[in-house]
């Protein structure tokens, strides 16, 4: 299984991580206008927002590599959770799209969200 790629400094995010848990409840109107309310899953959906900046070439590389290694949200992988350390192996991208910027030598960013699957 894939692996989602570290920092040289082995980090796999970079300050300020955001870290959000979404209940997915559903909601189902009746004729009447009662309405029933359920949860679709046992546990809270986790997702990070991982923004990387200062990036190397081959940092900013490694990650537009594992990008289209993964096909954008289609693949899975490992990830790290950065505020605790414990490692999620199903996990996968929220977007198909990659935008990665090099601002000068040495100062690439890119920002990836990341969602733990069910």
């Amino acid at each position: 299984m894939a692996t989602f790629p570290q920092l040289k400094t082995g980090a796999v995010a970079q300050y300020p991580v955001v870290r959000r848990g979404e209940f997915r409840n559903q909601t189902v109107r009746f004729m009447d206008g009662t309405d029933q309310r359920y949860r679709d899953s046992a546990a809270p959906r986790q997702s990070w927002q991982v923004s990387l900046s200062g990036l190397d070439e081959t940092e900013l590389a490694a990650i537009e590599e594992f990008f289209l290694a993964n096909q954008g949200s289609f693949g899975s992988f490992a990830f790290t959770d950065p505020w605790d350390g414990h490692v999620y192996d199903d996990c996968s991208l929220a977007a198909d799209g990659l935008s990665a910027a090099v601002v000068a030598e040495m100062r690439g960013a890119t920002q990836l969200t990341v969602v733990r699957n069910r």
